[in-house]
Order: structure tokens, then C-alpha cells, then sequence
């Protein structure tokens, strides 16, 4: 039977008692659709709920593990045309197209249970205004390693491309993954290099800070703490993440093809032995 979604970041239902409600589900059997066995045919199963609760709207959301997935469904119908996610805000910043931002900026109660269904602050713009906060954010990132770091325009233009987004991170980033970027020539290399010793500590970082792209525990178990970090800005950021990849895709970051098969299917164990069980 489905079940309402449980996780650490979300609750499994928000309503507006008398207007309307969101709740999500996920299945335990693959072969179940959780969507559609609460929804039932014609909207039967969910109308009668609604009918009892004076009409309220009902809307059944499918749970998903990622949470910008997880958000994108809630937000339904509304469409979303690109998301950033800042997990040290746990916020979203959320673009609509230009046609669909009234009708997006109307529902402000949409997004109310959407952000306490999801558990995750959400920001709805435009897309021209979502592209125009990104480039702002990245002039004003590289402006800030021209500085702290006495690099050119150029080498910071790269650090933000690659994803870095504090000095604290340029800091511990290991030096063989700053002389990997193929955009970097050995005086760029040497620059950063230099920039980098200027700002380092001994004192660990807290972990919040060291890991702000993300990386999981149970990635950082099997790949490590610096391929976590290095594969977490290319968007894998969890242990089953790293499962979906091909090994030429791994490779890009692990140079040997035998060690990327090898931890892609480390990574692959836990879904054998839950097959095993079922």
C-alpha cells in the first residue's frame, strides 16, 4: 500500500484547512503507483475525501528522494523551467516562465504548502530575473576571489565556473584537484596555489562549511572524502547518485576505468541486497 512520504526535511502533508491540501506518497513495491492507488479512477477514492472535508482540494503529490524533485512536484501545476538549490539556506531559488510568473505570484498559497510540505524555503521569479540573480551572484563571487585570493579576472572567472563558491573551499580543496582544471595554466596554477596558503587554517572547518556542495555520508564512505568533494559539485552528491553513473562518466574524475567500476559498484550494493531480501 502507498504510504505518505516521511523523510528528515519534509512532513508528509501541508494544508489550508477548507481550501486545500497537499499530501505525498511513495510506494514500497515498485509496482504500485502511489498517485494513482490514492487517487483512484476518476478521482473516486481522492473525491470522496474531498467531498467529506466540504469540497477542500486535494492534491496528491509523488514523494521523490531528490529534493529538488521533490519540490518541482509539489509545486505542480505550476511549471518549472530551472531550479537552484542553496542548502546552506535550505532555500530554492525557482524559475517560471514569464507567461506563468502571475499566475505562480497569485498562488502564494501554492507555495506556502508546497515550502511546508517539502520542508525547503522557496523563491519564485521569472526566468530573465533568475538568470539576472545568477550572473549577479557570479560577478560578485569572482570579485570576491580577485581580491582575497590576488588572482585575475580569469583564474576567479574559473573558480566559480568549477563551482566554488567560498575561499574556505578553494582552502581544502586538494592541490592535484586545482591543477586538474583544464582551463588552468601552471602560472594560474601556481597563483591559486599561493592564494590558497594565504587563507588556510589548520583547525578543520565545521563540517557544514567544509561540505557546502553537498556531499552525503554515505558517499563520502565510499568514494572518499576528495572524489566526494570533486564528483558533490558535478551534482552527485549521495551514494546512490554515484550508483546511476556509467563508468565513463566516473572515469572523468577517477582517471583509472578498473577504480571507477570498482566504486560504482560498491556503490550498487545496498540496491542487491535489498533485492535479496524482497
Amino acid at each position: 500500500m502507498p504510504e505518505v512520504g516521511q523523510g528528515d526535511q519534509h512532513s508528509g502533508a501541508a494544508r489550508d484547512a477548507g481550501v486545500r491540501a497537499k499530501i505525498a506518497v511513495r510506494s514500497n513495491d515498485p509496482r504500485v503507483d502511489p498517485v494513482g492507488a490514492c487517487v483512484g479512477n476518476a478521482r473516486f477514492r481522492v473525491q470522496a475525501v474531498s467531498n467529506e472535508i466540504a469540497g477542500e482540494r486535494v492534491d496528491i503529490i509523488p514523494f521523490d528522494e531528490n529534493n529538488a524533485q521533490f519540490v518541482i512536484n509539489a509545486m505542480a501545476p505550476a511549471e518549472v523551467t530551472s531550479i537552484v538549490v542553496d542548502e546552506d539556506s535550505h532555500s530554492m531559488d525557482i524559475a517560471v516562465s514569464e507567461d506563468k510568473l502571475s499566475q505562480a505570484s497569485a498562488g502564494a498559497a501554492e507555495i506556502r504548502l508546497a515550502s511546508e510540505l517539502t520542508g525547503w524555503e522557496l523563491n519564485v521569479m521569472s526566468e530573465s530575473q533568475a538568470e539576472a540573480k545568477s550572473e549577479s551572484e557570479s560577478l560578485a563571487l569572482r570579485e570576491t576571489f580577485m581580491q582575497q585570493l590576488d588572482v585575475d579576472a580569469d583564474v576567479a572567472s574559473i573558480l566559480v565556473q568549477e563551482g566554488f563558491s567560498t575561499i574556505e573551499e578553494i582552502a581544502y580543496v586538494p592541490a592535484s584537484e586545482l591543477n586538474a582544471i583544464e582551463e588552468f595554466d601552471e602560472r594560474s596554477s601556481r597563483s591559486c596555489a599561493r592564494a590558497r596558503a594565504t587563507c588556510y587554517s589548520p583547525r578543520p572547518l565545521p563540517a557544514r562549511n567544509r561540505w557546502t556542495r553537498g556531499a552525503r555520508a554515505d558517499l563520502i564512505e565510499i568514494a572518499g572524502e576528495a572524489l566526494a568533494k570533486t564528483v558533490a559539485r558535478k551534482g552527485v552528491r549521495t551514494r546512490d547518485d554515484l550508483a546511476d553513473l556509467a563508468v565513463d562518466e566516473l572515469s572523468r574524475w577517477r582517471n583509472r576505468r578498473e577504480e571507477a567500476a570498482e566504486l560504482i559498484m560498491d556503490a550498487r550494493k545496498h540496491w542487491f541486497a535489498e533485492e535479496t531480501k524482497r
